[in-house]
């Protein structure tokens, strides 16, 4: 029997997210000082900023690979750092598109190199996950002391958190012998802990880029500020609302950082802010 065809993606389901994108980018810029736009847009040496790009890049996909080896060798423990490198910089291209399908692409790669179940690997992507969601709230918990923001919902992450890994640690059987979430069990708390502390260079690669890119247009973000508000943008520009995150991320970016950018009016600050975010996004795609 014929297998059967895999489902079309309808023409409309193709083109909201484009569309989307647009509306944002477009109240965006209705928003903003756009002679601050290109005023900050004609400061920028770009050779340092596409150079500082391109090492940014490569650095940054030496520790994604770390952060994704260190989770797919629980379930795949002949699989080599080098394969990493090469196979999840082969995964930036669809990643381009939206982060989680550049991963979902990894995760079909690595099930071919190892000849395993695509939903035995998706498992050890889960991990992955797990170690990467773990480092983002610590670093909003340790930088929140450091600015005048609420924490009032970090203990409510945490609980959630601990109440996770109690479910790892108890194994309740009805999940454990589920292919997709086994490695999640067969990890542990140990194999857990390896994934987090492995995806703290990554997390930092990132975030570190980011707050360097603001500072070439002049958007001088305080230490807590950058720590607590760089993760959730990069949260929120994975988000399949839009192609790569953009519109996402120059909305979310001027909700954060404008006040943090030099102008006499909000609208010359949002001009300032938007043109690092957006330049910021063109120049690591085409590194």
């Amino acid at each position: 029997m014929a297998s059967e065809a895999a489902p079309k993606i309808s023409l409309l389901r193709r083109i909201v997210p484009f569309v989307i994108a647009a509306v944002l980018l477009a109240v965006m810029f209705r928003r903003i000082d756009f002679d601050a736009f290109m005023a900050a847009l004609a400061g920028l040496n770009v050779v340092t900023f596409l150079g500082f790009a391109l090492v940014w890049q490569i650095v940054l996909l030496g520790a994604d690979a770390l952060g994704n080896f260190a989770a797919y060798r629980l379930t795949m423990p002949n699989v080599k750092y080098t394969d990493f490198y090469l196979f999840r910089g082969a995964s930036y291209i669809p990643g381009m598109v939206n982060h989680h399908l550049g991963q979902a692409y990894l995760t079909y790669l690595m099930a071919r190199l190892a000849g395993l179940p695509v939903a035995r690997v998706a498992g050890a992507t889960l991990v992955s996950y797990a170690g990467w969601m773990g480092c983002l709230v610590g670093c909003v918990a340790v930088a929140l002391p450091m600015t005048n923001l609420p924490i009032g919902y970090v203990p409510v992450i945490l609980v959630a958190g601990v109440a996770y890994l109690a479910v790892v640690q108890i194994k309740p059987a009805v999940l454990s012998k589920v292919t997709f979430l086994a490695p999640l069990f067969e990890a542990g708390l140990k194999g857990h802990a390896v994934a987090l502390v492995a995806r703290i260079p990554h997390l930092l690669v990132l975030v570190l880029g980011t707050w360097g890119a603001y500072e070439f247009f002049g958007v001088a973000l305080p230490a807590g500020v950058a720590l607590v508000y760089i993760p959730i943008l990069l949260v929120a520009t994975t988000l399949p609302i839009t192609p790569q995150g953009f519109g996402t991320r120059e909305t979310v970016a001027g909700l954060f950082f404008a006040r943090y950018a030099g102008g006499g009016t909000e609208a010359e600050q949002l001009g300032r802010v938007t043109a690092a975010t957006t330049t910021w996004l063109v120049a690591i795609s085409l590194a």
